[in-house]
């Protein structure tokens, strides 16, 4: 449920990206490829990911935690993101999503009310 929660908030920030830095915006697009790919990913890659994206957690604090160096963790990550733009390129199921989002605008309302029921689509 809360992979899907990201992507839907990706998609609402999306149409704000100009209020965003390019930094935020990267960091963005990288969480909905996590989103729709991670699962992909080596455990150890999926978990850094994890950290960094989902538990904001600095690069520091995921080598604290991992045991490993922190140049060890900015590897992985820059690893973790071509793996999961070549996935995207491949497959092409961010581009897709975004197609889909922009042709049904009411979409974002029905999800919104997914989300706010908890999932149960009441």
């Amino acid at each position: 449920m809360l992979d899907g929660y990201i992507f839907f908030c990706y998609n609402r920030i999306e149409g704000q990206a100009k209020e965003l830095d390019g930094a935020s915006m990267k960091d963005l697009k990288d969480v909905q490829l996590f989103d729709l790919y991670g699962a992909l990913l080596t455990e150890s890659r999926r978990e850094v990911c994890r950290l960094y994206y989902l538990c904001d957690l600095t690069l520091s604090e995921i080598a604290e935690e991992k045991g490993i160096s922190k140049q060890a963790v900015s590897e992985c990550l820059k690893r973790s993101r071509t793996q999961l733009l070549r996935y995207e390129q491949r497959l092409g199921f961010s581009k897709n999503l975004q197609q889909l989002t922009a042709r049904h605008p009411q979409l974002e309302g029905e999800l919104a009310e997914i989300f706010a029921s908890g999932g149960r689509g009441e």
